[in-house]
C-alpha cells in the first residue's frame, strides 16, 4: 500500500499510516508557505475512527478546536440522520408554511415575471426549510485536521463540509462524497436568459480558508442524479450545486487524483466578478484528476492563479451530462494548463475554454480527441497569464495521462 502511494503521487511525505501522511514540498499550491500537514501531529487521544454522523461531529469538535486531529471514516456515513442515526428527509426539514405546489404557483413566470427574484411567504418558507436542513448537514472542519477513509469503501453521503475563513491546514483523502442533496432548491428567473433552479450545498465549500489538500476522493450525485428530477418552468429542477468550491479569499489548495463523475457544476473558484479582494489569492493546483460526464466548471475561475496539469476529461456533448466547456475563463483568471487530455465526443477546440469575462489562458500539450490543440488560441484568448508554476515534481507527457489517471484517481485507490 505504501509503495503504490509513492509511485502514484511522489510529492506525498509518506508514512506507514495514510492518516499521518502529509503533502510533499512540491505538490502544488497547498505546499506553499508552510505546507499542509493536517492532523499529522495528533496525539493518540485525538485520533478517532467514526462510523456515523454523531461520531464524526463529536470528533471534529468546535470550529475553534485547532488541536491536531486525525479522523478515520469507516464504511458509509449518512449525514441526513438524527443523533440516533435515524433518517431525515424533506418532511422532517420542511417549514410548516412551505408548500411546493404553492411555491410553483406563486413564482410562475407567467404571473411573477422574469425580472425579479422571488420574495414573500413561500420564498421565506423555502429559505426556512433549507436552513433546517443546513443545520444538520453543514459540518465545519476546524484547522489542523485530517479526514481519511479507512480501507477501500469509505463513503460520506449528503454532507456539506464547510471550511471557513481563518481555518488552515486541512487534509481530506480516500473518501467517496455522494449526493450533497438540497431538498429545497430556489427559483431565480434572473439567472441567465431563461432562469434557473439553484441549490445550496457543495460537498466541500471552502470560504477564506488556507492550505487544503484534497486527494484520492470521489465526488458524485449518488442515488439522486439531477437528470431524473424533471423540469419546472422549462428548467431542470436541480438539487446539487458544486463538488468542491473555493471563494471568499480562500487560498493554497491542491486537488490531486480525485474522480468527479456524473455531475454538473464541479468546481468554481471565485465567488463574483466584483470581489476584487480575491486578487492575489485563490491559488490552486489541480492535477491527475479524472472528470467523467461533468458538464462544466472543471474548473471555472475568477482572479486565481490556477495550475491545471495531467488531468483527464471524458464524456460527450450530448446526453444527460452534456459537456458545455472544460475551463471557464472568468474575470482576471490566470489558468496555466499543461498536458491535459480531453476525450469528449463532439467537443471542438474552441469549446474547451469558455471566455466568461476573462481574457487569458496559457495552454500547452492539450490533446482533444487525440489531436493536439491550443485551447487559448482556439478561443481567441491571450496566452499571457503573468505567472509560471514552480510547485510540482514532474509533468507527464500527454500520451500517458489517460492510463495513469483512470487507473489511479478516486477513493479506494490508496
Amino acid at each position: 500500500m505504501f509503495s503504490s502511494i509513492a509511485v502514484w503521487n511522489p510529492s506525498v511525505q509518506a508514512a506507514t499510516d495514510i492518516g499521518k501522511e502529509t503533502l510533499g514540498t512540491k505538490n502544488g499550491w497547498a505546499a506553499y508557505s508552510g505546507g499542509t500537514t493536517g492532523g499529522a501531529k495528533a496525539t493518540t487521544a485525538n485520533i478517532f475512527t467514526v462510523t456515523n454522523r454523531k461520531q464524526l461531529v463529536d470528533a471534529l469538535g468546535s470550529a475553534t478546536n485547532t488541536t491536531p486531529k486525525i479522523i478515520y471514516v469507516s464504511g458509509t456515513i449518512n449525514i441526513n440522520v438524527d443523533d440516533n442515526n435515524q433518517p431525515l428527509g424533506a418532511n422532517d426539514y420542511k417549514d410548516a408554511g412551505y408548500d411546493f405546489n404553492a411555491y410553483l404557483k406563486a413564482y410562475d413566470p407567467a404571473t411573477w415575471g422574469m425580472s425579479k427574484v422571488p420574495s414573500g411567504t413561500q420564498e421565506d418558507a423555502r429559505k426556512a426549510s433549507q436552513k433546517n436542513q443546513a443545520s444538520q448537514i453543514s459540518i465545519t472542519i476546524p484547522s489542523n485536521t485530517t479526514i481519511v477513509g479507512k480501507g477501500t469503501n469509505a463513503i460520506i453521503n449528503g454532507v456539506n463540509f464547510q471550511v471557513k475563513s481563518g481555518t488552515d491546514n486541512i487534509i481530506i483523502r480516500n473518501i467517496e462524497f455522494q449526493d450533497a442533496y438540497d431538498y429545497f432548491p430556489s427559483w431565480d428567473p434572473t439567472d441567465g436568459s431563461t432562469g434557473n433552479w439553484n441549490s445550496e450545498y457543495d460537498s466541500i465549500t471552502i470560504k477564506g480558508a488556507t492550505h487544503l489538500w484534497i486527494d484520492h476522493c470521489t465526488f458524485d450525485d449518488g442515488a439522486h442524479p439531477d437528470s431524473g428530477n424533471g423540469e419546472y418552468y422549462g428548467r431542470e429542477y436541480q438539487h446539487h450545486d458544486g463538488a468542491v468550491d473555493m471563494s471568499n479569499g480562500a487560498d493554497l489548495l491542491t486537488l490531486s487524483y480525485n474522480y468527479f463523475h456524473d455531475h454538473d457544476k464541479t468546481t468554481i473558484i471565485g465567488s463574483s466578478d466584483s470581489t476584487t479582494s480575491d486578487e492575489g489569492k485563490l491559488r490552486a493546483t489541480l492535477h491527475h484528476n479524472y472528470y467523467k460526464n461533468t458538464v462544466q466548471r472543471t474548473p471555472r475561475v475568477r482572479y486565481g492563479q490556477i495550475h491545471v496539469y495531467n488531468n483527464y476529461y471524458q464524456g460527450s456533448t450530448t446526453g444527460a451530462y452534456a459537456t458545455l466547456y472544460i475551463w471557464g475563463i472568468g474575470k482576471s483568471s490566470k489558468i496555466y494548463a499543461q498536458n491535459n487530455v480531453i476525450d469528449i465526443t463532439g467537443l471542438t477546440a474552441d469549446q474547451v475554454a469558455s471566455p466568461l469575462k476573462g481574457t487569458a489562458l496559457y495552454d500547452t500539450g492539450t490533446l482533444l480527441n487525440g489531436v493536439a490543440i491550443n485551447a487559448a488560441t482556439s478561443a481567441g484568448l491571450s496566452t499571457d497569464v503573468g505567472w509560471t508554476p514552480t510547485l510540482y515534481d514532474a509533468i507527464a507527457a500527454s500520451t500517458t495521462v489517460k492510463a495513469t489517471v483512470t487507473a489511479q484517481a478516486g477513493a479506494g485507490k490508496l
